[in-house]
C-alpha cells in the first residue's frame, strides 16, 4: 500500500518542528556546559577598572591641569634649547607667561 502524499504545508510544519527540536536540544546541551561556570562568564566580561574611585577635581584642580596640559602641548614642539629658555620663564614668572613665551617660540 504507498504512503498517502502529503501537502506543501504539512510538509513545512514538520520541518519547522524538527528544526525546533534540534534548537531545542542544542540549548539544552549548552546550558548543561555552562551551568557549571557559576556565572563566571559574565564576571570576566566587565570592564577591569585599576583602583575602582573615580577622581573628584575640584575647578581650580581641574583648571590648573588644562593649563600644564597646553604647557607640555607648546614645549613638546620646541628644541632643547628652547625649552630651557621657557622653563627659566616658568620658575621665574608662572605658567602663563611660559605658556606665552612657547606659543611664540613656537610660531616663528
Amino acid at each position: 500500500m504507498a504512503k498517502p502524499r502529503r501537502s506543501r504545508i504539512t510538509n513545512e510544519i514538520l520541518n519547522v518542528r524538527r528544526s525546533l527540536g534540534a534548537f531545542d536540544r542544542a540549548l539544552r546541551r549548552l546550558a548543561a556546559m555552562v551551568s557549571p561556570l557559576n556565572g563566571r562568564i559574565e564576571r570576566r566580561r566587565k570592564p577591569r577598572s585599576g583602583s575602582g574611585r573615580t577622581l573628584h577635581l575640584s575647578p581650580q584642580r581641574r583648571a590648573a591641569l588644562k593649563l600644564h596640559g597646553r604647557y607640555i602641548g607648546y614645549v613638546r614642539q620646541l628644541k632643547p634649547q628652547q625649552k630651557a629658555q621657557v622653563r627659566k620663564i616658568r620658575e621665574a614668572k608662572a605658567v602663563r607667561a611660559a605658556i606665552a613665551r612657547a606659543r611664540e617660540i613656537a610660531q616663528e
